[in-house]
């Protein structure tokens, strides 16, 4: 079962660079007014979705200790990212102040998975 896990762990860091990788390969289009959201941005956020449900449910069957309030607090930003990238997906272009957020709540995420304990 640990092998299970630990191939969710790399499926979930690829979906977490598919969608920071795409925020970041935007950023010179950013400074130009003309950033879009990725395909890859939306399915990166999609994959963390669906791999970061089944390590949740791995681990609790497993009987490891699973952190509620930190998964909850990291799902809500999730979902707050995949809102703004799904609705926002075919524009042509895409506010700063809006695409600056995807970026900044995506490094949140990162930092919650890892600083908190």
């Amino acid at each position: 079962m640990d092998v299970l896990i630990h191939l969710f762990v790399g499926l979930h860091i690829i979906g977490i660079a598919a969608l920071l990788g795409g925020f970041l390969t935007q950023m010179k289009a950013m400074a130009q007014d003309a950033a879009r959201f990725t395909p890859a941005m939306l399915h990166g956020a999609l994959t963390m979705l669906v791999t970061g449900a089944v390590l949740v449910g791995l681990n609790q069957a497993q009987d490891y200790s699973v952190d509620n309030v930190k998964i909850g607090v990291k799902l809500a930003v999730l979902i707050v990212i995949l809102g703004l990238v799904y609705v926002k997906r075919d524009d042509e272009k895409v506010e700063k102040p809006l695409f600056g957020l995807v970026g900044a709540l995506t490094l949140v995420n990162v930092f919650i998975a890892v600083l908190w304990t």
